[in-house]
């Protein structure tokens, strides 16, 4: 896997990426601490091990941008600026979650930081995010449409028809496939010939590349230039990101994990946590200190608490929200 050769971020967005970083980190073991209580009703899945990719991809967009996104959608939605108090709210079904306690997890909702919605539909958004590239196009406009998903939606009919259209139309959309080898239990090499993912790019005359989904600094670097490429109107990009879920696939811990997970591979992979390798980074050229890491930890884990407080104190919805958003038209008499 080829690392990216354009220039390191600044410092100041390099401690921003680490603090993002580690705020989601910091909610996923929160609501895994939280979840065998059985208050929050809604299915999770956590992206633990997979922080660097939304951040390093998000880091790219403007608040205007479109993003969609899929059932792990947790990173992705605060990533892109989302509102905490609101997303764990959502977990509880309180009225005050961001898609009014509807949606749980999978179906998180914010137009106001661009967040189109998640879906748990594999490879549901794909499409979607194609049809906000068009519209951005079709309007003038120079807004960016990312979809993430995973490597098992890159075998869904709907992708390719979406990467033959986003390319054919020149659309600014930028495909974020993030390849953590497993779908649900199912290893990629079960499923694939080629777990090369981003040679499915390649045929369809896309710019693509390979990114070190665990490299925060890769992850920044790369999907600048996808963004940039979409932004100046010469169409799609595209980037397989590859990285490892540490937990199972969906709900807190993995206790099938022998059962699944190659011998040794769960070992490597933790190895390569993308919070450790950035902090040791910038520890050791002097970005931050020891005592900058550890206000930054305080300052999370007091907004996470905060967030929490605020979620289970929320009202839940009323009688009245049974009927509201329902459309239907009554036949005549």
């Amino acid at each position: 896997m080829r690392r990216s050769s354009a220039p390191k971020p600044p410092r100041t967005v390099q401690r921003e990426l680490l603090r993002a970083m580690k705020r989601i980190r910091g909610v996923e073991l929160a609501i895994e601490a939280e979840y065998p209580k059985d208050e929050m009703k809604t299915p999770v899945h956590l992206c633990i091990g997979q922080e660097a990719v939304p951040v390093g991809v998000c880091a790219n967009l403007r608040q205007d941008d479109y993003v969609l996104s899929n059932h792990r959608s947790h990173g992705h939605y605060l990533a892109k600026g989302g509102d905490l108090k609101a997303m764990i709210a959502e977990f509880y079904c309180r009225e005050t979650g961001c898609s009014r306690g509807h949606g749980g997890s999978m179906h998180l909702i914010d137009p106001a930081v661009g967040l189109l919605g998640s879906s748990s539909i594999v490879g549901g958004g794909v499409p979607l995010a194609v049809g906000a590239a068009l519209a951005s196009q079709r309007l003038g406009q120079d807004r960016v449409a990312v979809v993430f998903f995973g490597d098992a939606a890159s075998e869904e009919g709907a992708f390719y028809e979406s990467m033959n259209c986003a390319r054919l139309w020149k659309l600014p959309v930028v495909f974020v496939c993030e390849n953590n080898f497993y779908s649900v239990c199912s290893h990629i090499d079960a499923r694939q010939h080629t777990r090369e993912i981003v040679l499915r790019a390649r045929a369809f005359d896309i710019p693509a590349a390979q990114v070190d989904g665990t490299d925060v600094l890769d992850v920044y670097r790369k999907a600048a230039a996808a963004v940039a490429h979409a932004r100046r109107g010469k169409g799609p990009y595209f980037l397989e990101c590859q990285a490892y879920r540490w937990r199972a696939h969906s709900g807190a811990g993995d206790p099938d994990a022998e059962r699944y997970r190659k011998p040794g591979e769960a070992e490597r992979w933790l190895k390569r946590c993308p919070i450790r390798l950035l902090e040791k980074r910038l520890l050791a050229s002097g970005t931050v200190r020891p005592q900058d890491i550890q206000g930054m930890q305080e300052r999370i884990s007091a907004e996470i608490r905060e967030a929490f407080r605020f979620a289970q104190a929320g009202p839940l919805p009323g009688p009245e929200a049974l009927e509201r958003h329902l459309f239907f038209s009554e036949r005549a008499a």
